[in-house]
């Protein structure tokens, strides 16, 4: 089965990412989503964002997530870190325990590949919810 990423490119000087509610800022157009998207935020080195990829595209209240898919664009994109997010249609910004687990799941890989997952981010129109900064995964460094 062939994966096609829907990559959202800028033409705008880059975008600097140095804390969470940056991440929020640059996925923000994508609040009032009708169904569940999850997107893999590729950084260069100075943690610009390269590009917004959306993985997949979900149901109101659920998407599927798979770790290849979300680092297959990264590694296309010669991401050095990583960010992903998802919305949450509802307007409720708290993590699930499948979305605990994802994020979990994702930061393994990222270690495994050599590109570090600085953060899990779930918004909505509400506001965002930071796994960093909500304590649910280990603080790596933006800058």
């Amino acid at each position: 089965m062939k994966y096609d990423l829907i990559s959202v490119r800028s033409t705008r000087t880059p975008y600097k990412v140095s804390r969470p509610v940056d991440i929020y800022a640059a996925l923000k157009r994508y609040a009032n989503a009708k169904v569940e998207k999850f997107f893999a935020i590729s950084l260069d080195g100075q943690h610009a964002i390269l590009h917004i990829n959306i993985v997949s595209i979900g149901t109101t209240n659920r998407c599927m997530v798979h770790p290849r898919e979300v680092y297959l664009a990264a590694v296309k994109d010669s991401a050095t870190a990583l960010v992903v997010a998802h919305n949450h249609p509802s307007g409720n910004n708290t993590a699930s325990v499948e979305d605990r687990d994802i994020s979990n799941r994702l930061r393994e890989a990222g270690e495994l590949l050599g590109i570090p997952m600085l953060d899990s981010l779930v918004f909505s129109r509400t506001g965002y919810f930071s796994f960093v900064e909500g304590g649910l995964l280990d603080p790596a460094k933006f800058d």
